[in-house]
């Protein structure tokens, strides 16, 4: 027998923890494919391995993905102005090749375009992203030949972002492998992924996510920082981490991770500030320029309204309002009877984000997905808020159809698609509460049920708190009674007698 000095120290690690024991709705699931792994089962012999499964499905899904978009691939991008709209396969991806010069070889951010947008008005990580795929696009036949093969370029490069944000965040909590299934199978996952191109900015933000849970504070800054040069809302991710970390006296490790995110967002910005500002700005203005738009609440205002507001009040009162949800959440972290884990502050932070803005595009809900499977991983609120996701996708395209389809009006009137929008806001607005839920009575959080503290922390995970206010000071044992295991956090509890396992 190995004395204790010489076993694997995997032999005393905690074993994963298996869906189907905890989650009644993916047991229910499992029947699908044979049910639960019975307990006498040899896991971790087989080459299919947790995440392995989790990267095959994720493909598959976006394969699926790419079929839905069948019916514009050779009529609904092209002829037509409401059939890639009654389909439900609208792209941005071909539209932009030749509307933003990449079909003419114009270089994005210092060639002028023709038209109403004089410049590429994306950030530039995605606009070299964009232009990589236009390198690769064979530049012979029709112009509707090159935007075909340019969405079919663009959808492989995505097809791989997709992968690894699933690989991300199996491996971000290391005893919940299978959580990434959350992100491979969301049904709006995988109908959202090839509309634009926020997969980019949605991998690394979940790569930089694993690097934090590993330790690695500065690779977490550095994809952190890229992830921002790709679309904005990466960077609010740094307001829960500062909060987090004054709570647990970690400022090393934020100074760290701050320096990181500021030194690669410049290395990638900061050429073409400098040679091609007027270019490079056309994203930060255009997104202060544009008015209401879709998916928002003030669309709504706006619809019904006699006197709708004005671009610079909804500016003005988003900005506050953002504020102010950013502010709650703060006082939150330092008051919480437990300190919330990381995933959960960069979930409600995102949320926040999205819906106090003055658009919510379709594709959005990529963002929240990888940050909704580590903040809240149970199948039930997650399947509930996608629902709420999958009838808005349908809405907005069917009020597009029925705004562009004359006086046939084909489609979802006005005050249709304004319930479309309101059931998005109240799935997202459910999940937020279920995660501060989680953070008042941690009892409740099926993470630390298991026995882990902040699995996605880094060296948060476990650590105590040198700064807290009011009710943290003295937390109760339990913040509230429920019938559910206690135990003692971050100790592993111990196995059940249950002979259900997977």
């Amino acid at each position: 027998m190995p004395s204790a000095e010489t076993t694997p120290a995997r032999v005393h690690e905690p074993e994963p923890v298996r869906p189907t024991r905890e989650d009644e709705v993916a047991a229910a699931g499992s029947e699908l494919i044979g049910g639960p792994i019975g307990r006498r089962a040899l896991l971790g012999t087989s080459w299919w391995t947790p995440v392995r499964i989790v990267a095959l499905v994720a493909i598959g899904m976006f394969a699926l993905g790419l079929v839905q978009k069948a019916p514009c691939y050779n009529s609904g991008w092209f002829f037509g102005a409401s059939s890639q709209y009654t389909h439900a396969c609208y792209s941005d991806i071909p539209h932009l090749y030749q509307g933003r010069g990449f079909a003419d070889g114009l270089v994005p951010y210092f060639d002028r375009l023709p038209g109403d947008m004089d410049y590429l008005e994306y950030p530039v990580l995605t606009g070299v992203f964009m232009e990589v795929a236009a390198w690769l696009t064979p530049g012979s036949g029709s112009i509707q030949e090159q935007e075909q093969w340019y969405w079919f370029v663009n959808a492989g490069m995505l097809m791989v972002c997709a992968a690894v944000i699933a690989v991300c965040v199996a491996r971000t909590h290391r005893r919940r492998p299978w959580d990434g299934l959350l992100v491979a199978l969301a049904p709006a996952f995988a109908l959202t992924a090839t509309i634009n191109w926020d997969l980019l900015a949605v991998a690394l933000t979940a790569a930089a996510m694993l690097m934090w849970s590993r330790g690695r504070a500065l690779a977490f800054g550095v994809l952190l920082g890229l992830a921002t040069a790709a679309k904005l809302y990466p960077v609010v991710l740094l307001g829960p981490l500062f909060v987090l970390c004054w709570r647990a006296g970690k400022w090393r490790e934020f100074f760290q991770a701050l320096g990181g995110a500021v030194v690669a967002w410049l290395v990638v910005n900061l050429p073409v500030m400098l040679f091609a500002f007027k270019g490079w700005s056309k994203f930060y203005t255009f997104s202060h320029d544009r008015g209401v738009d879709f998916g928002s609440f003030w669309l709504i205002w706006a619809q019904n309204s006699n006197d709708p507001p004005t671009t610079g009040f909804v500016n003005n009162t988003a900005t506050a309002l953002v504020i102010l949800c950013f502010l709650g959440i703060g006082a939150l972290t330092l008051t919480a009877p437990r300190r919330p884990r990381f995933a959960q502050l960069a979930f409600l932070m995102v949320a926040a984000f999205i819906l106090t803005n003055k658009v919510y595009s379709p594709q959005y809900v990529l963002w929240l997905v990888p940050l909704a499977a580590l903040a809240r991983p149970k199948w039930r609120d997650f399947l509930i808020w996608q629902a709420c996701e999958v009838a808005y996708f349908l809405g907005i395209w069917t009020y597009l159809a029925y705004t562009t389809s004359g006086d046939a009006h084909k489609g979802l009137p006005t005050h249709g698609y304004q319930w479309a929008i309101a059931l998005h806001l109240l799935g997202t607005m459910y999940l937020c509460a279920v995660v501060v839920r989680d953070i008042l009575m941690p009892e409740r959080d099926v993470v630390r049920r298991s026995g882990d503290d902040d699995p996605s922390g880094g060296v948060l995970d476990g650590a105590e708190d040198v700064f807290v206010f009011g009710a943290a000071a003295h937390p109760p044992r339990h913040a509230a009674y429920v019938q559910a295991p206690q135990v003692d956090w971050g100790h592993p509890e111990p196995p059940p007698h249950e002979d259900r396992s997977l």
